[in-house]
Formats: C-alpha cells, sequence, structure tokens
C-alpha cells in the first residue's frame, strides 16, 4: 500500500508530469480559518530537482493558498492517476511565494515553456516528504482538453484592469490574511 519515498527520482518525475491535474492544499496557522484545497493544471507544475517544485499561481477570484504560504509555508501537492495504473502522490513540504519581477521568480520561470500572462506568483516547495499510495478509489477519468477561458479573459484585458481585479480580489484571503498587492 502506502509507502514514504526518498526523492523524486526520474521515473517519479515522469508520472508526476505526465498527470493532468493536480491539488494544492493549506491552512492557515492555528485553529481559526479556512482549510483550502485548489485544483490546478498540468502545464503549470514543473519538477525542480529531487526535493523542489514549483508551480505557475493563476489569476483567481480567491488568494488563500498564498495567503497561507505567506503566513506559515505548509503545503501539500497530490497528484492522483485518473488513467493508467491507480496511483497517488503527495508532496509535503515549504513553500514560498515567488513574486513576478524578482530574481527568484526570473529563475524559477525559465523551467516553464512559457509564463502566461496570468501569473500573479510563482509558488516554489522545499519538498520534506514524498509518500505514494495505491489510488485503488480514485475514478477512472478521460481527459478532454485544457480549458481557455482565463487566458482569454485576460487576453481582452490591459495591465491597468488585470491590476485592478487583483485589488478587487486578491489583497485578503478570504480569512483576512494579506494576499497579494495587485501593484
Amino acid at each position: 500500500m502506502g509507502k514514504v519515498l526518498e526523492r523524486i527520482d526520474e521515473p517519479l518525475c515522469a508520472w508526476l508530469a505526465a498527470q493532468h491535474m493536480f491539488f494544492v492544499a493549506t491552512a492557515p496557522s492555528g485553529d481559526a480559518g479556512h482549510v483550502n484545497c485548489s485544483p490546478k493544471g498540468k502545464d503549470s507544475f514543473r519538477v525542480l530537482g529531487p526535493d523542489a517544485v514549483a508551480y505557475l499561481d493563476l489569476l483567481g477570484s480567491g488568494i488563500e493558498t498564498v495567503a497561507h504560504v505567506q503566513q506559515n509555508g505548509r503545503i501539500v501537492l497530490m497528484f492522483c492517476a485518473f488513467d493508467g495504473p491507480p496511483r497517488i502522490v503527495r508532496l509535503h513540504g515549504r513553500g514560498e511565494v515567488l513574486r513576478p519581477g524578482t530574481p527568484d521568480f526570473v529563475a524559477v520561470a525559465a523551467a516553464f515553456d512559457c509564463v502566461l500572462p496570468v501569473v500573479r506568483a510563482i509558488v516554489r516547495v522545499q519538498v520534506a516528504r514524498v509518500s505514494d499510495s495505491c489510488g485503488f478509489g480514485v475514478p477512472l477519468y478521460r481527459f478532454v482538453g485544457e480549458r481557455e477561458e482565463l487566458t482569454n479573459w485576460a487576453a481582452k484585458k490591459d495591465a491597468a484592469a488585470v491590476a485592478t481585479y487583483l485589488r478587487d480580489k486578491n489583497v485578503r484571503s478570504i480569512d483576512g490574511l494579506p494576499g497579494l498587492d495587485g501593484a
């Protein structure tokens, strides 16, 4: 059944890259606040090394993951095989939010084929625990394609409109934690 792996090796790296979707979970410190779980698309994830990964944090109507990571760094990424042999992999670690224009953002963005105009940050994770479990209960799904609504929406906006959206939707989390400044 489940096992803990020493690191992200080449076969696991290839398996992670083949998954069409993954999930990110975070929570604020303490007993109060909301636990957050967000779905992410395949092309937004990269393995940076045997104990480091990153994903593009895309524009959205909430800022929970960024706010939680900025507050306490705790994060887990979960990948499920929706086709092929059943498998679940979790990457537990400490995240950091890299903002556009910073040297770290620029360096990590080079790992991606492209950085979409809807990227509001990159979340880099220092992986502390890699676990693998059966996934026998995960249903089979057929991948149809990537959604284009977000990039189409952004293509109709200028930089000022996107900045306004960030200020309106991404400055504070639902628990009142700091998000992004929208600048």
